[in-house]
């Protein structure tokens, strides 16, 4: 029972603590204040400042160098969201460009193979035969092979670092 009369008697005060306030000035001259005012004056409604918890000074949004500062205290739920989204867009943008220099070094690599086979068969001094527009087969000369192999070394340098 003593339980209901205190919830009772604190709903009473939360009920009181949140009232409006309001400020006038009687046909005396005398200013007064309080939740209800009397009839017939101008009134001003006032803004009750209810004293919140002691906490540490705001910091500007700004440091020293024009830099944007962390900002102190516990994220509220929309920049956690956003937090969360630019670390996941940040983590796919890496994931990218480690799977692009990863498909380029595949590449360079297949590249490097080719152009030492090409290298490794025209040194070898077997005979070299290739197609003419017309669809006939002829025999590189020894002037060609000794410029398909400069190239192919050329090939070998660019593409085997």
């Amino acid at each position: 029972m003593k339980r209901w009369i205190w919830i009772a008697l604190a709903a009473a005060a939360v009920g009181t603590a949140h009232a409006q306030a309001y400020r006038w000035v009687d046909k005396n001259g005398h200013v007064g204040y309080g939740d209800t005012p009397p009839p017939g004056v101008k009134t001003t409604p006032l803004r009750i400042v209810v004293p919140a918890a002691p906490s540490a000074p705001a910091a500007p949004d700004q440091d020293a160098n024009g830099g944007k500062k962390a900002k102190q205290g516990p994220l509220t739920p929309a920049e956690k969201e956003l937090d969360f989204r630019r670390r996941m867009k940040e983590a796919q943008e890496a994931a990218a460009k480690a799977d692009k220099e990863r498909q380029d070094a595949e590449a360079k690599k297949a590249n490097c193979e080719t152009a030492r086979q090409s290298l490794r068969t025209l040194e070898s001094g077997q005979r070299i035969m290739r197609v003419d527009s017309k669809g006939e087969r002829y025999f590189i000369s020894d002037t060609q092979r000794a410029q398909d192999t400069a190239r192919a070394r050329e090939s070998v340098s660019e593409w085997c670092k």
